[in-house]
């Protein structure tokens, strides 16, 4: 069974930063491509940042040149860094993975971590 840990959230100031980790047991994190998503109180969640199963990387527009996702293939983990926060960037954070099992996709979630921005 695949389960996913985020870390690393809290309340931060405008224009602050923070590093989120996605940890898993079940898989092998490194061989797969990760997804970093968030959702605030009464909106849909969103996708803000992706890594491949490489070094390819993709964020929203909302957090290009401000966020960045990395992997550290030693500790099978994957980071988002989150540079100059706005209070919009407010959320619960997921880390997301999909595998194919037989033909199907499996999608599964962390629990999420919160990260409050204050003004």
């Amino acid at each position: 069974q695949v389960q996913l840990v985020e870390s690393g959230g809290g309340l931060v100031q405008i224009g602050g930063s923070l590093r989120l980790s996605c940890a898993a047991s079940g898989i092998d994190l490194n061989t797969y491509a990760v997804n970093w998503h968030r959702q605030a109180p009464g909106n849909e969640r969103e996708l803000v940042a992706s890594i491949s199963s490489g070094t390819s990387t993709s964020f929203s527009d909302s957090v290009q040149g401000r966020f960045t996702i990395s992997r550290d293939n030693v500790k099978k983990m994957v980071y988002l860094h989150m540079n100059n926060l706005k209070v919009e960037d407010t959320a619960v954070y997921y880390c997301h993975v999909q595998q194919w099992v037989g033909s199907s996709i499996v999608d599964s979630w962390g629990r999420g971590t919160q990260v409050t921005v204050s003004s």
